[in-house]
């Protein structure tokens, strides 16, 4: 029996959808050799998370480890699989990056704005080009999705063959990207498959996945019966959404603009890497606003209601010089992910309120998802005949419905969450240990640990107000005046009709002119005692208990 062992550890994407990150490793136990693939982020909400920037993966376990990390994979250019690379680059150790050539193109830009070069990452073609790391031999085996180049990892190891499907849907005419290939996919499962490491994020849809080709017919129909201007967004990666919507637009005898930074991006790198060939010719925003209004259509960024896109900006008033009046056209042909469907709809809200539609993917007709559905996912696992097949890119609901699934073909399969590290060698799948993992917020420039109290200590300021208690002592513990203070997110006055600033510091006074030598003397339980007196007075005043900050400043002669 080997005393190697080849190990699974998802750090983040097994539990929620986003801020991916994988790991995989092979050798004795406690000294693997590691490959990660993907390092991904996750967007802050105002409710968990306010102010924070972005959230990444908390990769504390692979720091520990990164002289064991041979190298990082990116499967594609998703920022939920790419974003995190620039801002935890330095603490992986610096590792080679491989990726295909649109990916590159990303995640070089995001290397460059922490000042690596350019040759940090690597460029690998397609299948059956491999690339040696350590004891892994890694393919990218093309794969649909919505964005270019996205691929499957072949991984072999000398327990067997891994494949890796990073986010995937089976569309054999995606118009901007590879085709699934169900024969190539067949000859690589053909030598025997150990695991299928699956994308579970669609597995409760039932219908079977639709083809991006299919919308182009229904989007020309839809702008050819405005009359104003018309306007839609997507999610700037998808480029061939983004090129669907060009063409029809053109289509229906306007003059297409691009317009978010993001989005432009994209098409950018498209042109730059080969994946396009062509695109509709695009105007300026300031040719557009020359134009007739039923001339024009404009496609831009923020179909997550994101407050700095584009679409938020229109909403607002005002983009690039561009405004939309009553009678004009909103798309959003994209999917909402769950939990930013108070920013969509508040974009919503603010069209309404200027007389624009809108029309968003409830009915179906303007929006194909870029993950597999439930029939496609089970044609992959019988496609691919794997000995177990392991759930990952989902919520615990997700990964737990695809387990059911692989069982009832009758493939062996394991939940494995965040954390959770599975041996894949021997007959079956075993629970090898448990890794610590959580969240790192980057907030502004400063990456701070979920644990660390930063975003705590902001949210309860956000929901209990504060108060900042000032005294001064003499060297010889005598007050030097009365204590004041100040207060932030509170009410003014409360119950005894007095401003709460007065009704406090006169508490406080009392306090200090009965209190006792030792505890004047003692600056800890001097702090104790005016804390609990702010916060039982508030309570009696306006019924809330507000963070409490005290400075005590002793002068000596």
């Amino acid at each position: 029996m080997s005393s190697k062992r080849l190990i699974y550890l998802p750090l983040g994407g097994a539990g929620e959808i986003g801020m991916n990150c994988y790991v995989y490793g092979y050798g004795a136990p406690d000294n693997e050799r590691l490959i990660v693939v993907d390092i991904g982020v996750a967007f802050p909400d105002m409710d968990g998370t306010p102010g924070v920037d972005l959230i990444l993966p908390d990769i504390a376990w692979l720091e520990e480890r990164k002289t064991r990390i041979e190298a990082v994979f990116i499967t594609h250019a998703h920022e939920d699989h790419v974003g995190a690379i620039g801002h935890l680059f330095e603490r992986l150790g610096q590792p080679a990056v491989y990726a295909r050539a649109f990916t590159s193109n990303i995640a070089r830009g995001k290397l460059a704005e922490y000042g690596y070069s350019d040759k940090v990452v690597k460029t690998v073609s397609k299948w059956p080009e491999t690339v040696t790391a350590g004891p892994f031999t890694v393919g990218f085996l093309p794969i649909s999705h919505s964005i270019p180049e996205s691929s499957s990892l072949v991984i072999d190891t000398p327990e067997g063959r891994v494949i890796h499907t990073g986010d995937f849907k089976i569309d054999h005419n995606p118009l901007v990207g590879e085709a699934f290939d169900p024969d190539l996919w067949a000859e690589v499962a053909a030598p025997g498959v150990k695991a299928l490491i699956c994308d579970s994020t669609n597995v409760f849809n039932t219908h079977e996945g639709r083809s991006e080709s299919t919308l182009g017919p229904a989007i020309v129909e839809l702008i050819s019966a405005q009359r104003g201007m018309v306007v839609a967004t997507t999610f700037a990666s998808n480029v061939a959404r983004v090129k669907t919507l060009a063409e029809a637009g053109e289509a229906a005898g306007r003059s297409i603009c691009l317009m978010g930074r993001a989005m432009r991006r994209m098409i950018e790198a498209s042109v730059d890497t080969g994946v396009l060939s062509s695109f509709p010719k695009v105007v300026s925003p300031e040719d557009a606003m020359a134009m007739p209004r039923d001339n024009v259509m404009l496609i831009v960024t923020g179909s997550q209601g994101e407050r700095r896109a584009a679409s938020a900006q229109l909403a607002n008033g005002k983009y690039q010089g561009v405004v939309l009046k009553d009678g004009d056209l909103f798309l959003f042909s994209s999917k909402t992910i769950p939990g930013n469907e108070k920013g969509v709809i508040r974009i919503i809200n603010q069209f309404s309120e200027m007389g624009v539609d809108v029309v968003d993917d409830s009915n179906g007709k303007y929006h194909v998802s870029g993950h597999a559905n439930r029939p496609d996912i089970e044609y992959m696992q019988k496609l691919v005949k794997p000995q177990i097949v392991i759930p990952m890119h989902g919520e615990h609901r997700h990964l737990r419905e695809m387990v059911k699934i692989a069982k009832g073909n009758r493939f062996q399969s394991i939940l494995a969450p965040n954390g959770m590290m599975v041996n894949l060698g021997g007959n079956e799948p075993s629970v090898a240990g448990y890794v610590e993992t959580g969240r790192t917020y980057l907030d502004g420039s400063a990456q701070v640990g979920a644990l660390d109290g930063v975003v705590r200590d902001r949210i309860r300021m956000a929901l209990n107000g504060h108060v900042t208690v000032t005294l001064i002592l003499d060297d010889e513990n005598e007050p030097l005046g009365e204590p004041w203070c100040e207060i932030m997110g509170l009410a003014q006055t409360g119950r005894s009709r007095a401003p709460l600033v007065e009704v406090l510091e006169a508490d406080l006074d009392q306090f200090i002119n009965r209190a006792s030598e030792a505890t004047l003397a003692d600056d800890d339980k001097l702090e104790q005692q005016l804390k609990k007196i702010v916060r039982q007075t508030a309570l009696d005043e306006i019924g809330k208990k507000p963070e409490v900050t005290v400075v005590i400043s002793r002068l000596s002669a």
